[in-house]
């Protein structure tokens, strides 16, 4: 089934052209490099290799989804001991479980592009 006919998803990326349309690779490519540390985006394997940095950027945002549960489910306990006033504490929560559920949201963006990626065997 050609790409030209995907359906896209409403999980798609703003960022990233429709699959199938002009240097819609590497519009990909540029969004998920923005996903992983600046240390990697210039790796030549994941330069050469969308679909490979795709792979790389579901990692890094499921450890980020970790990252950010554990702190959310820790912040009561442990922020107190920090001597953080009450308000600071609840603010906090706040940000963890809105940051918990915006990685969520990217990381169906990212598999989403990574099927499309991996569906053309995309490799520059």
């Amino acid at each position: 089934m050609p790409l030209t006919s995907t359906r896209i998803s409403h999980d798609w990326p703003c960022q990233v052209k429709t699959p199938g349309s002009y240097d819609w690779e590497r519009s990909a490519a540029k969004w998920l490099r923005e996903l992983i540390p600046a240390r990697y985006s210039s790796y030549p394997a994941f330069l050469r290799h969308p679909v490979l940095l795709a792979r790389h950027a579901q990692i890094q945002v499921q450890q980020e989804i970790r990252v950010a549960r554990t702190a959310l489910q820790t912040a009561r306990a442990e922020l107190p001991m920090l001597g953080l006033p009450e308000a600071v504490i609840e603010h906090t929560i706040k940000m963890y479980a809105a940051e918990v559920l915006q990685l969520q949201h990217i990381a169906r963006s990212v598999r989403v592009v990574s099927e499309a990626l991996a569906g053309r065997g995309t490799s520059r």
